[in-house]
């Protein structure tokens, strides 16, 4: 992200794929990373940019983020990288007319990263989509650096016709001229991605397991129980017990202290023990999730001291009843 925006040449910035299964932390991370490189630019910029006139409200935008839609289309593409921006869409837009207004909020915002999420959701079998991921190409010549976030990418036909160069480097071979999809202005010319793979913690050597108590650790300071104590979740067998209910998926890792950390407050106990755990059940699914495209994941087997075993029913706002110890006013 800083090299391509030290890069004032008129050539075409190259591109990051971030690359993970369902629930990775992938979006999490690349938005940590953005921010980072933003605090950065901005901080730089101050030195070169004039300051904004009393009255006028300063539109930059460094970083826009933009969900893939379900069923990608290049208007439909297009229209949810505006709606991020807030400008109005006219339906009556031709395709050309929405590229030429994608291009100027870009510019207008003096934005120099765009987040494309859940990219995989493309299907290469899909004219439409295939006319999509031209259009992502066409992007990386609007001076921003084009970040794909997505499951599997390697598998999903994304990067079909690509071989990896010295450098390591994902490098586009040009298409056939007799592609039926194929434009001459998008894809014709080498396009490269560098490929960031998200993996999950694992457990197998010292140096693994330490990463992995590390990552507990933090998540133990953030705790705010009664009872917590030092130790709660890195001590004894706690992280591997973790480690056995999540796979070492940063996701499903959070949702298991998170919820356990909730039915502690619930129940009482205000702290984390294998106990108040096995009550909770780790769920994938997601109203935003697409499950075709592997984003929800696979959830390991629940313990079996769980299984059938229900829910206990909140009873703190039930009405006990007159104490047996009372006397009662007359």
């Amino acid at each position: 992200m800083q090299t391509n925006s030290l890069n004032a040449g008129p050539s075409t910035r190259p591109g990051v794929m971030i690359n993970g299964g369902g629930n990775q932390g992938k979006t999490e991370t690349t938005a940590e990373a953005a921010a980072s490189f933003e605090e950065m630019w901005l901080h730089l910029r101050q030195r070169c940019d004039p300051e904004p006139l009393p009255g006028v409200r300063d539109v930059r935008c460094t970083v826009a983020y933009v969900q893939t839609p379900v069923k990608a289309t290049p208007k439909a593409t297009c229209e949810s990288i505006l709606d991020f921006f807030g400008d109005h869409i006219s339906r009556s837009a031709t395709l050309t007319q929405l590229i030429r207004q994608v291009r100027t909020s870009l510019r207008d915002h003096r934005t120099r990263v765009l987040i494309l999420d859940d990219i995989t959701r493309l299907r290469m079998h899909r004219v439409d989509d295939q006319d999509t991921l031209d259009l992502l190409r066409s992007l990386m010549s609007m001076r921003v650096t084009l970040i794909l976030v997505g499951v599997g990418i390697p598998k999903s036909g994304l990067l079909r016709g690509a071989q990896r160069d010295a450098t390591g480097q994902w490098a586009f071979e040009p298409y056939a001229l007799d592609a039926d999809w194929a434009d001459d202005e998008t894809t014709q010319t080498e396009r490269r991605f560098d490929l960031a793979d998200l993996e999950p913690f694992r457990y197998g050597t010292a140096e693994d397991i330490a990463h992995f108590v590390t990552h507990l650790a933090g998540l133990e300071g953030q705790l705010r129980l009664f009872n917590a104590r030092p130790g709660m979740l890195t001590g004894g067998i706690m992280p591997e017990y973790v480690y056995r209910r999540t796979g070492g998926v940063v996701g499903y890792i959070e949702r298991l202290i998170g919820d356990g950390a909730a039915l502690a407050m619930d129940t009482g106990t205000e702290e984390i023990n294998e106990g108040v755990l096995d009550r909770v059940l780790i769920r994938a699914g997601g109203p935003r999730r697409d499950a075709a495209s592997g984003e929800e994941g696979e959830v390991p087997p629940q313990p079996a001291s769980m299984k059938g075993r229900r829910k206990p029913r909140n009873k703190v706002l039930d009405d006990p009843g007159v104490p047996a110890s009372s006397t009662a006013v007359t």
